[in-house]
Parts: C-alpha cells; structure tokens; sequence
C-alpha cells in the first residue's frame, strides 16, 4: 500500500463556483476517501478552525482591506494577521508537504509558512493570470485609439508571466494541468512539473434524454464565469450568424460575472439562470446540443469534460488547455479562429447527423476520466519527489513548537 504523505492545502477558493475550487474540493474527498491526513486552508465567511470527518479545517475570512476581482474572489491587503493561526495549525498537524494553488494571499500564507518551518513546498498551476490580466486591462482601456489597448496588455502579460513564473520558482514540486503547460514552467522555472488532470463525476453528469424536446429550437450551451478573458461576446456575433441562416437556436449560459448585463442586452433571447450546482447544472448540461467554449485563456477546461460526459459535442478554441481534451472531428471541433469557430457551430446545428456521432463519441471518451486516477498521480509524485537524494539530503528537522518539542513527541 502506498504511503501517502501528510498534506496542507492552502487555495484562494473553494466553496465557490470554478474549475480550482472545484479540483480543491476533489482532492479533499479523495484524501478522505483514502483516509489520508489533510490540512485544509482556504477562505470562508468566518475566521474559524474546525473538524470536518478526520480532516482539519482553517477558514479565513477576508478583511475590508481586500481588493475584489469577482464577486467571490479577492485578495487581502491583512492577509498577515494570519499568520500566527496558520503557523500553529501547522505545527500541531506536521505536514509532509504544503501544497498552494495560486499567487493569492491565502497561498502566500503557504509559501512564507513552508519557508519559515522548513515544510517541502509543492504547487499546482491552474489559471493564467497573465493572459486574465492582459485581456482585463485590453477591455479597460477599450477608449484608447489605435493599438494602443493592444500594446498595453501584451506588455501587461508578459510582465505578469514573467513574476508569476518567479512565484513558482519558489516550489520544489510542480503541478500544471497540460502539456503546454507543464513545458512553459519546466523551462522557465528548471524544477519538475508533473501532470495534474482533472476527473468527472460520471453519477452525475450523464446524458439525460427526458431534459430534450425533438422539437424545439437547437440549444446552444455555455457554462463558467461570464467574465472578459472568456471571450463570450463571440456568442452575440455566433447568435446573429444563426438568425441571418434562419436557424432557431435557444441560447442557455450558466454563471456569473461582469460580462451578465451585457450578455443580457446583446442576445435578448438567451436563458442566463445564474449559477447551477449539483443536479441542476447537470441537467442544464444534458438540454444541450452544442456546448460553445470560445474562451481562450483556460488552462483546462473541467466544463467541457462535464459536457462531453453528458453526451454533448463541444466546439473549443485552439487557445490554452480546452483543445487537449477533444478529438477533433471525433468528440468535438477545435477552432483557431471567432470566423471558425462561428462555421463550426453553424455546421453543427445544421448536419444533424454529425451532430449524433460527435455526442456518442463525447460520452465514449469521457467514461475513461476519474478523479481518483487524478489524486493517485500527484500522491505518486509527492512520494517520487520525497524518495529523490537531493530531498533527503534537504529535508529540515521536524517543525518545532514554541515549548522545543515537536508536537507528535508531546502527543
């Protein structure tokens, strides 16, 4: 059986609603499951310390210092005030490694925790905030003529790369979630970088022909945060497309984000509910017929992953880390172009045909994804890291409690 070392997690977000949050609570069931030591620290409504099953749980609650970039996501100007919480939560837990997610603050908690107890430091790479940041500052300064907005954010994403990289650096072991990826921080921070995929819940995304109607409009579905970096107002031109060719089309876009209103005023006609959990959004994903992700920013992509599994043919970009998780003209269509992939989805909503092979295939390929797989990889590469003579010649001495004794000795 293999070991499985003492793991703290400290992530920006996890009761919210994206692809981190998500693989974060992933993990955690997956070390209960397994009945594996975890050290949960992540934020909450409420600065609190709790049990949850065998595992122990930090929350943090952000102070009204804190810079908002959505609705449920910030960064804390006193995120320091917590430091002294977490270090003694640390030294009663003993972890083997702590795991961060981002540069967020709660992360960076992590990253001058490891440091200062001398706690191997391992992190995953799950959003590029450098192409985020680039495409927010573009939106911004829209008002600017010429190529300016242009100019301003590609300087932006490669300053931004250019520090997070550096932040990464930091880590003995690294995560990404594909192979471009994994070889942009091999190359740029010389350290390993092991593959960290995501999984499905196949109870409950499956398809569900009941949610269907044969003989209504075509719908055309979206899910994730309605944010700019998404590159969502591709669906307003992709809705005009259809009405020009007299296609009836229903748009259903799931989430929430800054980009709502607009959305709102520009396809009159679109189902926006909000954001759907559980077995709603489960079967939001089954009323499809064409899941359109047109964003070029995601590292990965969990939603396509969700569609495909409910038996619907998706259309991606060729942009980040969508396209490695489709087939092209086998599970779904990868387009390099908005031009692309407008005729991608305009030929799928008119050859019906394709449209049923491509859905049977999404569903087939998505029957071999599995979070367990996912979480017994990165343990492997925990326990590959921690074996290796340059670890062991590095490991520190235990953590040591204030009293001088390590706090199993005073078990």
């Amino acid at each position: 059986m293999m070991h499985r070392p003492r793991i703290a997690i400290f992530t920006d977000t996890f009761h919210e609603v994206n692809g981190v949050a998500l693989t974060c609570r992933q993990f955690a069931a997956h070390a209960a499951a397994k009945g594996a030591p975890f050290l949960r620290v992540h934020p909450g409504a409420h600065t609190r310390t709790f049990r949850e099953g065998a595992q122990s749980v930090c929350e943090l609650a952000a102070s009204p210092l804190s810079i908002r970039f959505e609705a449920d996501l910030c960064f804390d100007l006193r995120f320091l005030r917590h430091k002294a919480l977490l270090r003694a939560q640390l030294e009663q837990f003993q972890p083997d490694w702590i795991h961060v997610t981002s540069p967020g603050h709660i992360s960076i908690l992590g990253v001058i925790l490891a440091h200062e107890l001398g706690i191997p430091l391992a992190a995953s790479w799950h959003t590029n905030v450098h192409q985020f940041g680039a495409r927010r500052l573009a939106n911004l300064l829209s008002f600017l003529p010429g190529g300016l907005p242009a100019a301003a954010a590609e300087h932006a994403e490669f300053a931004i790369l250019k520090l997070i990289t550096r932040y990464y650096r930091i880590a003995r072991l690294l995560f990404a979630p594909n192979p471009e990826l994994c070889q942009m921080l091999t190359a740029r921070t010389g350290k390993p970088v092991h593959p960290m995929h995501r999984g499905v819940d196949l109870d409950l995304y499956r398809p569900r022909p009941e949610t269907r109607s044969p003989s209504g409009p075509l719908t055309i579905g979206y899910v994730g945060r309605l944010t700019p970096e998404k590159n969502l107002r591709l669906l307003a031109a992709l809705h005009s497309a259809l009405g020009l060719r007299g296609i009836p089309v229903r748009f259903l876009i799931v989430g929430q984000g800054s980009e709502e209103a607009w959305l709102r005023a520009n396809i009159p006609s679109a189902e926006l509910p909000g954001v759907l959990r559980g077995e709603a959004l489960a079967r939001a994903y089954a009323s499809m017929d064409i899941f359109a992700f047109p964003s070029q920013t995601d590292t990965y992509g969990n939603v396509v992953q969700e569609a495909k599994a409910c038996g619907v043919p998706v259309v991606v970009t060729s942009g980040g880390g969508p396209k490695y998780l489709v087939q092209h003209g086998v599970d779904g269509l990868i387009t390099s172009t908005d031009a692309e992939f407008v005729a991608a989805i305009i030929l799928l909503a008119q050859d019906h045909s394709l449209r049923s092979r491509l859905a049977q295939a999404a569903f087939s390929a998505a029957q071999s994804l599995s979070w367990g797989a996912v979480f017994t990889s990165v343990y492997q590469a925990y326990a590959g890291t921690a074996s290796t003579d340059a670890h062991t010649a590095l490991r520190p001495s235990p953590v040591l409690t204030h009293s001088g004794r390590t706090p199993r000795d005073a078990a």
